[in-house]
This record gives C-alpha cells, structure tokens and sequence, in this order.
C-alpha cells in the first residue's frame, strides 16, 4: 500500500518540476538602433537678442547670429540638417522635435526672410517677451505694426512667394505630362 500511494506523489512531483522548469511561451527579438547623433553647432547668444518680426506671420527672427533662430509661440525654434529642433530659451538647451510638431508657419516662411531691407523694426528681447501674446491675440501686426516700407517688402516677398509657387506648379504639371 504504500508503494501505490507512492507512485501518484512521484507522478504529481514530476509533472509539478516539469511544468515549473518549462520554458512559458514568449517572444523572442532584437532591436538594433543605428544613428549618429550629431549636436548642433553652438550658438552662444551672450544678451537677450533683439528679434525682427517676419513679414505675414506672427514669428520673429534673431537677426544678429549666423543661425536661424526664430521665436514663435513661446519656443525657439532652429531648422538644422533638415530638421528642426526646438527649446523653451534661445541659448538653448535643443531637442530634435518630430516633423508633425512644426508650426505651420514656420515651413511656410518666405524666401529670404533673413535678408529684410531697412525699415523693420528690432523688437528688444524683454518687449517680445512681455508682448506677443497680446500682439498675437489682437492681430497688433495686421493693424498697425510695421511701418510702410516693411509693409511694402513683406507685400513684394508675398508676391515673390505667389510667382513662385506658379512657376513650381507648371513644372510639376509638364513633368507629369512627360
């Protein structure tokens, strides 16, 4: 009698280590990122920047450095490498930001907006800061922001910007007609 109730602990037992020293039933996989972080290049601001309001938009761009640095809705923005990256000040620090989270009027900037003749104003730093909210709310711009002759160029870089989205369009028409 005893060897009979020993047989069914045995059995239990073995089935019992089995099913603990099994492997569960799992996925498997690899995950390999390959990149090169490349910084960007420093650019070291050493006074709040005066910044100079691009025409037909509510950005403003800091007109004394070699990068594109441009304030808009409270965020810095800087396009590099064909991305662009983004910070809360305009020393930075940067993080690439996806493509989705762009402002639509930064990727429609018009041409040469860096290059504005003379007659725009420089808004000091402190004076953006306190005000571009309440510019933006009340369409400050549209009524009485720039002066005649900036007025008159953002006008001819719009115009600029028409023609050349026509010349663009009719080649892309030829080039489907090919």
């Amino acid at each position: 009698m005893k060897r009979t109730a020993f047989i069914p602990f045995f059995a239990g037992l073995v089935i019992t280590a089995a099913v603990l020293l099994s492997p569960l039933k799992g996925t498997a996989g690899v995950n390999v990122n390959v990149g090169i972080n490349v910084p960007l290049p420093v650019v070291k601001i050493d006074v709040p920047p005066a910044v100079v309001l691009i025409p037909g938009t509510y950005a403003y761009y800091v007109p004394d450095v070699d990068a594109d640095i441009i304030f808009y809705h409270n965020y810095w923005y800087r396009p590099y490498g064909g991305r662009w990256c983004r910070s809360a000040g305009y020393n930075g620090p940067w993080a690439f930001v996806s493509a989705n989270t762009i402002p639509a009027p930064l990727l429609h900037l018009p041409p040469g907006y860096r290059h504005m003749p003379p007659g725009h104003e420089r808004i000091p730093y402190g004076h953006l800061k306190k005000n571009w909210r309440a510019w933006e709310r009340e369409r400050h711009w549209d009524k009485h922001g720039m002066d005649r002759a900036a007025k008159a160029s953002g006008k001819a870089e719009k115009e600029h910007w028409k023609a050349e989205k026509k010349v663009a369009k009719r080649e892309r028409k030829r080039d489907r007609e090919y």
